[in-house]
This record gives C-alpha cells, structure tokens and sequence, in this order.
C-alpha cells in the first residue's frame, strides 16, 4: 500500500485574526480593472479613421504599435486571432494565458466526448485541501457535460481542518478501504466496472493505493490535472500539469474563469465549492504568503462567491488531544544542530499521520531555527503494515526541500525517491519492508524504533554537518 505522498501535505498555519484579512476588496476591483484593459475596443485614428486596438502581452495595442511603426494609412493591421487574447476577466493579463486557454479548451473537448458517462475521481490517500476542493470543482464541471463523478481516496482524513472540510461543507469525497497487494474482489470488480474512467487530481497515481484497483478493472486515465512535477506514469487523454503552479485550485479557478462552470451565488453548492477552493488555494500557498500573480487573481475571483464564516469554521477546527502528545513528543526528542530542529516521534496510529507534519509547523517557529524535520513510524494496524513517514518545514529561502529529501534519501530499486517537497515544505515515506509488522514485544518494538531513528538521524546529519 502507497501513503500520503510528501508534496501533497497540508502546511497547518494558525489561521489569521479575521478570515476578512484573507483578501482585499481591492483585489476584486484590480481584478475587474485589469481585464478591461485586455479587452477590444474601437476608436478612430487621428485622421478619423475607425481601427481596432487589442492589448498584446506587453502592454502596447497592436493598432498602436503599427502607427509607431510608420503606418499611414490609418487602416488596423490584420490580426492572427490565434494571436489574440479572449476577454477572459483575470486571465488575458497573464503571461501564460495561452496555456490557459489551451488547456481548458482542450479539457471541455475531452469532456464532451464523455458525455453521459460515469467517472472515478481518485485522490492521493490522503488527502489535503486542495485535493479535496479541486475533486468538487471536476465534480461540478463535469456534470455540465452529463458526466457523474464520484470522489474516492484509499487513506483516511486525519487532520482536523480536513475532516471539517469535508463535514461542514458536505463534500462528497468518499474513503474506499481494501488490502494491498490483493486482487479485486468481485463486489469491488463490479463497482469499478461501472466506471468508464478515472481521473487523477492533485496527484498522478502514485500516491494512491487505488491506482492499482483501477488497473485491474481496465479503467482509461481520462485525465490528470496537478500542480507537481512531471511523474510520466499515466497515459491519460488529457493531462494539465503545471509544476510552476503553486496551488491545484488555481488551475481550477482558472478553468471556471474560462467558463467551464459559470458560479452562481444562489447556488449553495457552488457557494460552498468556492469556499473549498479558496481553502486549498490558501493552505497550498502558507496563507497566500508565497503566492504568485495568478493565485491572487484567483483568490480575488473565488473572492465574488466564498461564505468567510464558513472559511473561518474550516480553520478553527480544534486538534486532537492526539495531535497535541506528537507536538509534545517532537518538543521533548528535539535535536538541535546548525540551526535545523530533528525530531523522532515514535510510533503513531494510521489516523493520526497529519501529527507530523503539524509537528514541524510547530518546531520551525523555535529562535534560532530555520529548518525542522520531524518523523515517527506509522501503523495501519487493519493490514499489519509500518512505514516510516516525515515532514520537513522551512523557513530558511536558500533551502530547497524537493532536492534536500532527495540527497538525504534517495530512491527505491524502482528509481522512485522516498521522498520530495516544494517551497518551504517537504516530506519522505520509507517502506520498513521485512521489518515491518506489530510486535508485542515491548524490547522488539523499542530496539526497531531505536534502529530507524539512529538510521534517519545519519541521513540528515550528512546534510546538516557535512564534513
């Protein structure tokens, strides 16, 4: 069985004063401002003559620029409207809002040649904001087309803003349970045989125990929509990966913008889904402190439709008495060396895998440190199985999470890493193989977890104190 896979970890922030402060009423109005001045107009010429000004990409019309170029005719140049930006509000000011349009052009074809079929929407196994959000934005679009969508994940929700997510908001994301490395079972052959696809959002399979359950069934990768690098795995018909993107629900709110789901404030569904992306659109991008020009014209699009009170719910969802024994755990185990805070936490329930990365939230905000990896040997006592999992987080900017995991681990016999990140945050999932597996034995347990923190801690320490 796959876990979680590191890129996909919700960055666990304290939420701001007043969920108001998330965005501006300027923002909305920029937005608005910005995409009148991409869109055509008519006018004349000094010499009375109409012509057509279109804004091209950097800022000058094409009707000007031709006079500026000797033009005396006072006729507008002909046009490539291949070349021509679409009043698109938000979107035309972008510097890739070609791939913009590509993609949501060729995603509604890929779509309207599906109509009336039924669809899996599998996630990474577990799941975060953004995931979650961008499945019901799919599930939305999708049913424009006649196309009914069902969300499935093979972990569990485990932190608190997840599990309130999904709670208050409703949203239809259901956990689908089987033992790994076993055959479909007949029941689950035919629930999976009455799927004509699958898609893959926020992940590209390799995170979900669930691939190998849509493999069997025949199932065709309709598409797979992510925001991490390239993993090639997948054939699907249709795949918008943008590793630049710092969050999935950007790509999604730009497909919306693009009119593939036309929101509607009255509509306490779409209301609510609004909600849910600006969720994921936050926590992918800590609060929006690292987000880019096109997260925040997102975030001032979602901005005309989200509920803040329940915005402001999601993020005041309590931890658990749980959460708070590993944050307690990593404090007391903490190792402090060059400014990096290590932590091994021991062993922690499958439920409770979230607990680690919290714990690095909370390390990293310690004086002097500028960079915290906490980590601890997960259980899933239903199939008998351990795995070592950890969260890195960081704020020091010359520090790049993806190849730091990378150096300090490495890759399987397959050529896979145990593990990876993006900006200020990273994680590692590393199968214990034959050692893994429940022991009564309280020596045996103790001496296996002495084994694994020894080992881990060497890894870093290569990083950490080179020589």
């Amino acid at each position: 069985m796959k876990l979680d896979s590191p890129q996909s970890e919700l960055s666990a922030e304290p939420p701001p004063d007043s969920p108001a402060e998330l965005l501006q009423p300027e923002l909305l109005q920029q937005d608005e401002d910005l995409s009148a001045t991409t869109s055509t107009t008519l006018g004349t010429t000094t010499l009375g003559t109409p012509f057509s000004a279109t804004t091209s990409s950097n800022g000058l019309t094409i009707a000007s620029a031709a006079l500026l170029n000797g033009g005396s005719s006072g006729q507008a140049p002909e046009e490539d409207p291949a070349l021509a930006p679409r009043s698109i509000p938000g979107l035309a000011i972008l510097p890739n809002w070609r791939l913009i349009e590509q993609k949501t052009d060729a995603l509604r074809q890929t779509l309207e040649k599906h109509q009336g079929d039924r669809q899996l929407i599998l996630l990474q196994d577990f799941p975060d904001p953004d995931a979650l959000s961008c499945a019901w934005a799919y599930k939305l679009i999708a049913a424009q087309f006649d196309i009914h969508c069902d969300i499935l994940y093979g972990g569990t929700l485990s932190h608190q803003e997840n599990i309130a997510l999904v709670k208050l908001m409703g949203l239809p994301a259901q956990r689908y349970t089987t033992q790994s490395g076993k055959d479909l079972s007949t029941s689950a052959k035919e629930k999976f045989a009455s799927y004509q696809g699958c898609v893959f959002i926020d992940n590209q399979g390799t995170t979900t125990q669930l691939l190998a359950l849509a493999q069997q069934a025949n199932l065709p990768t309709i598409a797979v929509i992510d925001h991490h690098s390239s993993q090639g795995d997948l054939k699907p018909e249709f795949a918008d990966i943008r590793a630049q993107t710092r969050a999935t629900a950007t790509i999604f709110t730009q497909y919306l913008q693009a009119g593939l789901l036309k929101l509607d404030n009255s509509n306490n569904e779409h209301v609510k889904c609004a909600t849910a992306l600006m969720h994921g659109l936050r926590s992918d991008t800590n609060r929006l402190m690292q987000a880019q020009e096109e997260d925040f014209l997102a975030a001032g699009y979602l901005s005309r439709f989200y509920d803040a009170q329940l915005l402001n719910a999601v993020l005041q969802a309590s931890r658990s008495k749980r959460v708070m024994d590993v944050i307690e755990r990593s404090l007391r185990n903490r190792v402090l060396q060059n400014n990096f805070s290590i932590a091994g936490v021991g062993y922690l329930r499958y439920d409770d895998r979230d607990a680690i990365p919290q714990a690095a939230d909370f390390l990293v905000t310690e004086e002097n440190v500028h960079t915290a990896v906490v980590y601890g040997i997960v259980r899933d006592e239903d199939e008998d199985l351990e795995i070592v999992i950890g969260s890195l987080r960081t704020n020091k900017l010359t520090l790049d999470p993806d190849e730091f995991i990378k150096e300090a681990f490495g890759q399987d016999p397959h050529g896979r890493f145990f593990g990876g990140g993006r900006s200020m945050a990273g994680g590692f999932e590393i199968p214990m193989g034959f050692l893994s597996g429940f022991n009564e034995n309280p020596d045996y347990t103790r001496i296996k977890w002495e084994v694994f923190d020894m080992q881990v801690k060497q890894k870093l320490s290569r990083l950490v104190n080179p020589q």
